[in-house]
């Protein structure tokens, strides 16, 4: 039996550091009210992503978000407070709308270029590779199985807060994964997009993060990422000066 402390872990966010979560918010945006391509979608897709978060966490946080008109009403208002900073008012009708245009679009995505190869790499190289991802259970898996990755990574390494009982940045769900696939925290390393829920909670887990910062935004805390990649190009680069992934092969290049 494996020594604990030699099993090392490399875990990933889902949206917006597997895939771009961008696209799918301008499809809906764009189907319900035809704005121009000179809106800022980008801008307003991080506000709605941060609505999102403050809405989850009101209405219980993970396990609350499965289904029901409260759920609905969430989804729907975060359209709303969002697009309203940007003096765009939304009807209840049109919100809905929007949301469901929204969920359509988010089933039909592709990873980031050099993802996949990345999560392959790194499982042949002996690591314990994994996902950690907030969300309701059935609709963060349906994500995952439209990029199929149940391929590279199996069920028991896919953590979803709404399954596991917490959502991040709760240092309680890094927890479980130590304990469920028998690592540390001190040989963790977690990458993903979101200051609060990915580079905060796994700090404060005891884990190493790496920030997938390819918006370029601004931190929002005194916290200190180990690095800052901006696609899957550097963060392989990052890996290899590690000393976690081999050079790669030409081919691979």
């Amino acid at each position: 039996m494996m020594d604990i402390s030699l099993k090392k872990g490399i875990f990933f966010d889902v949206d917006d550091t597997l895939y771009d979560h961008l696209p799918p918010f301008t499809k809906a945006v764009q189907e319900v009210l035809q704005l121009s391509e000179a809106f800022p979608y980008e801008a307003a897709y991080r506000r709605m992503r941060h609505y999102s978060d403050v809405l989850s966490e009101q209405m219980g946080g993970a396990g609350a978000l499965e289904a029901g008109a409260a759920t609905e009403l969430m989804r729907t208002r975060r359209f709303q407070l969002a697009l309203g900073e940007f003096d765009v008012a939304l009807t209840g009708e049109q919100a809905a709308a929007m949301q469901a245009a929204y969920i359509g679009c988010q089933y039909d995505i592709v990873m980031f270029p050099g993802a996949k190869a990345m999560l392959e790499r790194l499982a042949k190289a002996g690591y314990i590779v994994g996902l950690i991802t907030n969300g309701a259970g059935a609709h963060q898996r349906r994500k995952i199985e439209a990029m199929d990755i149940d391929a590279l990574i199996p069920r028991d390494r896919q953590f979803i807060s709404g399954e596991v009982g917490w959502d991040k940045p709760d240092p309680r769900i890094f927890k479980r994964v130590n304990e469920q696939t028998g690592t540390l925290p001190e040989n963790c390393i977690y990458i993903g997009d979101s200051w609060n829920n990915d580079v905060v909670g796994a700090l404060q887990a005891g884990w190493t993060s790496i920030w997938f910062n390819h918006r370029q935004v601004q931190p929002l805390t005194e916290h200190a990422p180990a690095y800052i990649m901006s696609d899957y190009t550097d963060l392989q680069e990052q890996l290899v000066k590690m000393g976690i992934l081999p050079l790669p092969d030409r081919k691979d290049a």
